[in-house]
């Protein structure tokens, strides 16, 4: 059984310890409203850029007016953007999208290659021996869209050469502070289909209405602006989606942290009291055996000395 002091010691580096996680509980409670805002902040570009895209979607022959639009009849390989964070302490947050990402793709027939937007996912892939054309790391807590389009631009410019037929974005969609999923979506070639997930993702409630557009100088050239900028603007969501994701599970792990180290300070509080309580006891019984053993020794020395002539 340990000692009294190194219990006392163990007890006060527990408790600096839960002061840290609680601040990192905070801070990160604080970086996902942060996310949430900018994510909200870009909404009413996206909906909009997507009304065009669906109005274009209902003209016979969309397809044929822009490559980012066009399927393509032979796939041989495949993009993937995944994800992940650059530091831990987030629970189970990079290991859940990097699994998801590897089961999606494990049965593809095409080749797979990554983007990886996060210093973990990209050890991950390393570890696992995957092809990695280019690592994102270290970006800003909050980041601008300027911050994030080159790897928009990338996935477009790997698109557009043919040297990659799809590319899908792996990332964890926030859904509430306890709730964050681990999800696939195709981003190229660009499917705009009345009914597909992404219209829910930009929230437009105006799909079904019937619309009138004047483009000028000419469709091509929108969809020439627009779709890459779309594009980049899936990508720079699904990052802050993420990093909100992120900040709310190392949230509720730092909590967890937090009265985890509570409970064994409390645990150990009561060892400590118990092994204070036991020396104290002993030191008394010491003292009283001393005082019964100086008490005998004196009577034993009185008798002796009443006992001699």
């Amino acid at each position: 059984m340990a000692s009294a002091r190194e219990m006392r010691l163990r007890i006060k580096s527990i408790k600096n310890l839960s002061q840290v996680t609680r601040a990192l509980q905070t801070v990160s409670a604080s970086k996902v409203r942060k996310s949430m805002q900018a994510v909200e902040a870009t909404t009413p570009y996206a909906e909009k850029a997507w009304k065009v895209l669906l109005h274009l979607a209902r003209q016979p022959g969309h397809q044929s007016l822009h490559p980012l639009l066009a399927e393509r009849k032979e796939k041989k390989n495949t993009l993937v953007v995944l994800m992940t964070s650059d530091r831990g302490l987030a629970g189970s947050y990079n290991v859940n999208v990097v699994r998801t990402a590897l089961n999606y793709f494990e049965n593809h027939k095409m080749q797979i290659a990554y983007i990886a937007v996060g210093r973990k996912g990209r050890d991950m892939l390393l570890r696992r021996k995957k092809r990695v054309i280019a690592d994102f790391s270290n970006l800003p807590n909050t980041p601008r869209f300027q911050d994030v389009s080159s790897i928009g631009w990338l996935a477009v410019d790997e698109f557009l050469s043919g040297k990659f037929d799809e590319v899908y974005l792996a990332y964890t969609k926030f859904e509430n502070m306890l709730n964050q999923s681990p999800l696939i979506r195709k981003i190229l070639p660009l499917e705009v289909d009345l009914v597909d997930d992404n219209v829910h993702d930009f929230n437009v409630t105006h799909h079904k209405q019937e619309s009138v557009f004047s483009y000028e100088p000419g469709q091509a050239e929108i969809l020439d602006e627009i779709i890459p900028r779309f594009t980049a603007l899936q990508i720079y969501q699904a990052i802050l989606a993420s990093q909100a994701s992120e900040n709310a599970a190392r949230m509720v792990a730092m909590q967890n942290a937090t009265d985890n180290a509570s409970e064994l300070i409390t645990a150990l509080q009561l060892e400590y009291n118990k092994a204070r309580q036991q020396s104290i006891t002993n030191e008394m019984l010491d003292i009283a055996g001393g005082a019964e053993a100086l008490a005998q020794s004196m009577s034993k020395a009185k008798i002796e000395g009443l006992s001699q002539p």
